[in-house]
């Protein structure tokens, strides 16, 4: 009887394993993928957990703290605030460790490391040898030789430098602290203009027909603004003007070049650029999320956006379709700021 009895247990035991269903494989996450996503974690300040999350869009495969896993386990620093793709390098900058960490775009492994900087927050490459970083405390321009990887002068700019562009030889920098947007000649490195787009300005984009447009989100005393200018005339051919109390942010634009994207109070905004007004309903509604960072995908204009949570929490990484349809959600690293397409 307690033979049979084993043996009803062994059947049974075999049975279940046979049944159980078994966990999905799915393929690691590939660098250089037509299909992968890098997504930038500031970290918190002075915590040295910042890092960089690798997501392939195709498979779903996702690989956090990327560059520890490829750098022998080094810690990246502290505040990541940007990542730049160019001359077979991705350079990634650390705001509060005042330096660019130059990678290697095969295997994401360190190169270089450019250092010098005060407190550096993104990188505009300018000619193959050539870029400008923007600067928070430093009131100049870094200029960076490439194949050096020194910081070789500076263009002196007060306050604080942030996102720029590169069009028709100029350089056109935001000024979150000043009313004004920075035109730099990248012949000879000198401010020639300003463009007054109000207090706020930080991020700026290019469109279809070559016009520059930049998003200002005010101050207490001041409404935010979308300006549209022409580069070469410099002048603001259309601004459209926020509500009191928005606080817009994260301005992108969409493969083709013809639509904008923001965040406003945790929504996310669709903004065609022939539109003459403001969009009064969000293509995305946040409700009570923390939305922090917003991304268009160039390949099939998906929309990824972070959602802070706490600003400890690992960021929840939101994916929505061009109709602002819900399509899937992961976890990076902590406080997700933006993403780098393939």
């Amino acid at each position: 009887m307690k033979l049979y009895s084993i043996l009803f247990f062994i059947i049974l035991f075999s049975a279940c394993i046979k049944d159980k269903p078994q966990e999905p494989i799915k393929t690691s996450a590939t660098i250089n993928s037509e299909s992968s996503v890098f997504i930038i974690n500031e970290g918190n300040y002075g915590w040295n957990n910042a890092s960089i999350s690798l997501y392939d869009s195709n498979s779903g495969a996702l690989v956090n703290d990327y560059y520890k896993q490829q750098n022998s386990n080094q810690a990246l620093g502290d505040i990541c605030q940007s990542i730049t793709k160019y001359n077979n390098n991705y350079y990634v900058v650390v705001n509060n460790s005042n330096k660019i960490e130059v990678l290697n775009n095969s295997n994401f492994k360190k190169s270089a490391t450019i250092s010098g900087f005060t407190s550096p927050r993104y990188m505009l490459p300018i000619t193959y040898n050539k870029a400008y970083v923007s600067e928070y405390y430093a009131n100049n321009i870094k200029i960076v030789d490439l194949n050096s990887n020194t910081i070789t002068g500076n263009i002196p700019c007060n306050g604080w430098g942030d996102q720029m562009i590169l069009i028709y030889n100029k350089a056109f920098i935001t000024n979150p602290k000043s009313n004004y947007c920075y035109v730099v000649n990248t012949t000879n490195d000198a401010i020639i203009d300003s463009v007054n787009v109000g207090i706020g300005a930080s991020s700026i984009t290019i469109d279809k027909h070559s016009k520059i447009w930049v998003l200002s989100n005010g101050n207490t005393n001041t409404v935010g603004k979308i300006s549209r200018i022409n580069p070469i005339t410099l002048q603001i051919e259309i601004t459209l003007n926020f509500s009191n109390g928005e606080a817009p942010t994260n301005l992108r634009v969409n493969k083709t070049h013809d639509t904008l994207y923001y965040l406003n109070q945790s929504n996310v905004f669709q903004f065609p650029i022939t539109n003459n007004s403001l969009p009064t309903n969000p293509l995305i509604n946040g409700g009570s999320k923390l939305y922090y960072g917003l991304g268009i995908n160039p390949k099939d204009y998906t929309i990824y956006v972070s959602d802070a949570i706490d600003y400890v929490q690992k960021s929840k990484i939101e994916v929505y379709d061009v109709n602002g349809n819900f399509k899937s959600s992961f976890n990076a690293g902590v406080i997700s700021n933006g993403f780098l397409f393939e």
